[in-house]
């Protein structure tokens, strides 16, 4: 039998390409394999059989290719990780009983038609509610219908209080629209994940933002390690500030917040924002995430919140490769916990 070989000048410039590049026999068999297409579709995958790692049927047609037929084949794949890439495959039948496969990632085209999908349904339908009560007022004061400097007052409180609603939810929907966009680009600089944490609850504990007792816990058997993680700083900040200002705002007042660090395996660490509270209905809890869902609308209104604050989490932590699990016992707590995979 004839010894399938690489040709050498394409395995050699197949680490430049921007796309993933698989080499296998008819019969399925990865021969050669570049780094985004482990990135892709897992580590070592020479050995492996095509057919296990990408499921679908236009790969089971490789062992029916005639000899001496062209086989040249594209087709939509979407992977079943956490991320959910969006992949373009192109098959190309090189030699007899070689072929190559080129993995497009799509990705970055999919959440853009997607994000700007939502943004426009977002902005319409959200706006909506404080523009026309901003008219309302707007046109009520321009003719001269209150003359009382009190109520004039009043309609200027809610005027202002509607614009900064209006504000705080336009820099919501455009960061929700960046983390959803960027998802899928895996960040490249390795963090400390105290450093943010307790930055974070010293920030808050300075704004005098709460009465409540923002309380620290590390239960690791090494509190001295520095705990690394790959991660943006900037962007792990804006979790813990969500999270912290969430437990404040629908917790208990007076009462402890807690923010506990535990490791249970080797390669990861499991973050808890725990406060005591109301508590969510187990009905709920899977929708806590999703965009401008929210358990009591008024409350939510009421306490300044968009209904984005839990997905722009979400969408970071996809990111981040980490896992969010949310457990609620009504009336009495609520536990955010995190499970962040370690440098």
């Amino acid at each position: 039998m004839k010894k399938l070989s690489i040709p050498k000048n394409i395995s050699n410039l197949s680490y430049l390409l921007e796309d993933g590049l698989l080499f296998c026999d008819k019969l399925g068999k990865v021969l050669f394999s570049n780094n985004l297409a482990k990135q892709y579709l897992g580590e070592k995958l020479n050995g492996k059989s095509l057919y296990n790692l990408l499921a679908v049927d236009e790969f089971k047609n490789l062992s029916a290719s005639q000899e001496d037929g062209i086989f040249d084949e594209q087709f939509n794949y979407q992977t079943d990780d956490l991320l959910k890439r969006s992949l373009l495959i192109k098959v190309k039948k090189i030699e007899d009983n070689l072929f190559g496969i080129l993995l497009l990632d799509m990705t970055l085209q999919r959440n853009l038609e997607k994000v700007r999908r939502d943004f426009v349904a977002n902005v319409s339908h959200e706006l909506r509610s404080p523009l026309t009560s901003l008219i309302g007022f707007i046109e009520t004061l321009l003719n001269g219908n209150v003359e009382e400097e009190k109520t004039k007052k009043k309609f200027l409180n809610i005027m202002d209080e509607e614009a900064k609603r209006m504000n705080r939810l336009i820099d919501d929907i455009l960061s929700l629209s960046k983390v959803e966009t960027e998802e899928h680009i895996t960040p490249n600089t390795t963090i400390s994940i105290i450093n943010p944490i307790q930055y974070v609850i010293s920030s808050i504990k300075e704004r005098g933002f709460s009465n409540n007792n923002i309380i620290f816990e590390d239960l690791r058997k090494n509190v001295n390690d520095p705990c690394f993680i790959i991660g943006n700083i900037d962007e792990i900040n804006q979790v813990f500030v969500n999270l912290l200002e969430n437990a404040i705002k629908y917790g208990y007042e007076h009462t402890d917040i807690i923010v506990r660090i535990e490791q249970f395996k080797k390669n990861e660490i499991v973050v808890n924002v725990i406060n005591k509270g109301e508590g969510i209905p187990e009905k709920y809890l899977d929708r806590l995430t999703e965009r401008f869902f929210r358990v009591d609308k008024a409350r939510s209104r009421e306490l300044g919140g968009t209904g984005l604050g839990l997905a722009i989490v979400k969408h970071i932590l996809i990111k981040h490769r980490a896992t969010l699990e949310i457990i609620s016992h009504l009336k009495e707590s609520t536990c955010f916990s995190i499970t962040f995979p370690l440098a």
